[in-house]
This record gives C-alpha cells, sequence and structure tokens, in this order.
C-alpha cells in the first residue's frame, strides 16, 4: 500500500489515522455555526473538515427546485442574514424566492431550501481564513463540475467524491484537473462501479472509504469487513471509512481493522433542523472518537476492551460489496449521473 500526503499529513499504512469532521450542510446556512463546528472540530483534535459544494441551476432540475417544501425558518433567517455584507446586499436567495418568503415564509419550495444551505465565495473565502486561523485544513465534495473547478480555485489539501458522485466519470475528470489528492467514498456502489471509477481517477494520491449510504445506519449494514475487501482489490491505495452509524463504536473498530481515515458528520446538537443531523456526533462524541483512536493506535487500549466479540461479528459483516436494499432509495434521490 502506497503512503500519500495530504497537506503534509501522511495517510497510510503504519500512519496515523486521518480524521475528518464533515460539517456538510449541517451548518444550516449560517456561518456562526460553520465556525462553531470548526472549533468543535479543532477541540477534537481532527485533521480536517468537509463542506459540500454544489451548483444548484446544475445538480436540480427547474421541477425539483420548485416542489413545494416545508423548510425551517432558521434556514431561511440564515440565508437572509448572509446576504448582508459589508452594509452591501449580496444575493443568496434568488429574488423570486425572497419576495414570496418574506411575505409568508411557510410559502417555501425545495429550492429556497438549497439556496439558503448553498456557501458561496463570499463564504468560503471566510472559512478558508478561519481555518488557517486555527490551524486545520478544509476541503469539500464538489456535486457537479462548475463546482469542482471552484473548489480548485481554494488552497484545499485534496477533494472528496461524495458515493452519490462516484458513478459520474467527467465530474472524476474535472476533480483530478489540478492534481491533487482525492478520497472516494464508495457508499452506495457495485465494487464494479467502483473499479470503473478507479480506471477513471487512477490510483495515484487516491484514498477509497467503505461507506454505507444510509442516513443513519444500523449495525447490521455496516459491513466493515468490505474494508478488507477493499484493501484486496486495490493494494496501493489506502483504504478508510466514512461512518453514518449513531455512536462511535463502529468507527473504533474500522480503526482496528487498519482504515487509514474515518470520516464522520459533526453536529452542535443532533435535534438541530436538518437532514444529516441525526447520523452526525456531538462535539463531546467527536472527541471521545478521536481520543479514542489515537490510544489505540499507542496501544493504550485495545479494540477487545472496547466492543464485545458479539457486536464486533454484527459490524464486521461477511465483507461482500453490495448494494443494500436502504441505499437504492438514497441512490435514487441523490446520485444525478450515472455513467456506469
Amino acid at each position: 500500500m502506497q503512503t500519500i500526503t495530504i497537506g503534509g499529513k501522511k495517510v497510510g499504512k503504519g500512519e496515523p489515522c486521518f480524521v475528518v469532521a464533515e460539517i456538510g450542510i449541517n451548518h444550516n446556512g449560517s456561518l456562526a455555526i460553520a465556525k462553531e463546528l470548526i472549533d468543535v472540530a479543532v477541540e477534537a483534535g481532527c485533521d480536517a473538515v468537509k463542506f459540500q459544494k454544489r451548483d444548484i441551476e446544475t445538480v436540480y432540475k427547474p421541477e425539483e427546485l420548485e416542489t413545494p417544501r416545508k423548510v425551517d425558518p432558521s434556514f431561511i433567517r440564515h440565508a437572509v442574514e448572509r446576504s448582508k455584507v459589508n452594509g452591501r446586499r449580496h444575493q443568496v436567495l434568488p429574488i423570486e424566492s425572497l419576495a414570496r418568503l418574506m411575505v409568508d415564509v411557510n410559502d417555501a419550495t425545495n429550492g429556497d431550501l438549497k439556496y439558503a444551505l448553498e456557501f458561496g465565495l463570499h463564504e468560503f473565502n471566510l472559512i478558508e481564513m478561519y481555518c488557517k486561523e486555527k490551524n486545520i485544513m478544509w476541503f469539500g465534495s464538489a456535486w457537479d463540475g462548475h463546482s469542482a473547478h471552484f473548489l480548485n480555485g481554494f488552497d484545499v489539501p485534496c477533494h472528496k467524491v461524495a458515493s452519490a458522485c462516484l458513478t459520474h466519470a467527467d465530474l472524476l475528470r474535472r476533480i483530478r484537473s489540478n492534481r491533487k489528492p482525492v478520497i472516494l467514498s464508495t457508499g452506495g456502489s457495485t465494487l464494479e462501479q467502483v473499479k470503473k471509477a478507479v480506471d477513471v481517477l487512477g490510483t495515484d494520491d487516491l484514498v477509497i472509504l467503505h461507506c454505507i449510504a444510509n442516513y443513519p445506519c444500523v449495525d447490521e449494514e455496516i459491513n466493515l469487513a468490505t474494508i478488507n475487501t477493499l484493501r484486496e482489490t486495490f493494494p496501493d491505495v489506502p483504504i478508510g471509512y466514512s461512518g453514518h452509524e449513531q455512536g462511535i463504536l463502529p468507527s473504533l473498530i474500522a480503526v482496528s481493522m487498519g482504515a487509514c481515515v474515518v470520516e464522520r458528520h459533526i453536529t452542535l446538537d443532533r435535534t438541530m433542523p436538518g437532514s444529516d443531523q441525526k447520523a452526525s456526533l456531538e462535539p463531546a462524541q467527536l472527541k471521545e472518537l478521536v481520543d479514542t483512536i489515537r490510544d489505540l493506535e499507542a496501544g493504550r487500549v485495545t479494540i477487545d476492551e472496547l466492543v464485545s466479540s458479539e457486536v464486533a461479528n454484527v459490524v464486521r459483516g461477511d465483507g461482500v460489496k453490495r448494494v443494500l436494499p436502504s441505499e437504492i432509495p438514497v441512490m435514487q434521490k441523490l446520485r444525478r449521473v450515472q455513467d456506469f
């Protein structure tokens, strides 16, 4: 297995596990919340934070954006707050959306939610400065070609391919265009699809993450033995784990099995509004996860002391890379392009 370098840190066999705190859209459209989550990741000792980036009109069809949807009023409030920059107006919500929502904040659409949650150039400039101030890396997962080039314009140490984007060949090529390391999540995909994605990306400076695309997923679905399957299939590529379970034990088992990267969604509070909050770790859990990973690496504790063999066997599964029934509706909703 090769060792790669992400932002000056070695990733691979024999190196400390690279821990990524995925903020994603759990900032709920608020820069203040995003900064709080960055602080949480720094306090926990994470190596990096991750965001998501979409060009809304590219990713979503007009009829999807126009569909009525219940949207928590705080999302709209955060979007309006972000529209005021140094005393001047900065467009966050489309003019039509803003006019309609100012009359009735409950008269919302799916598009209103997507725009409200989407950070742009101004927000990511501030995020980059804040992460440099806090001495933590940041990067993002681009969901379309425009967003790939958008992220290429920042000083990110690597790029992430979301599970839903694994089959989007043109996007993979655009993400690779600046020759930085790529982290590939494999949820909701067959082993053959993963192989074809790797054919596009190449194996240099690549990390592959075992992942189950169900939010949250139960222990019986996690199938951590797939880490071994991926390692055997791609012997030159570091293998890690992106977890959507509730709690930290499966992630710790993954580390004990040699996962060189662990990525987990984080939140200030799982009761906050938002689709990813329930599958996320709260601050105390994140700190416990990172501390225990370091204890495992240092030999201060063993996985057998943390997890019963019965639980470990359930979580490890059979190692067969398959698309689970619970992942199918997720992929139908999120996977926009399927080239293979």
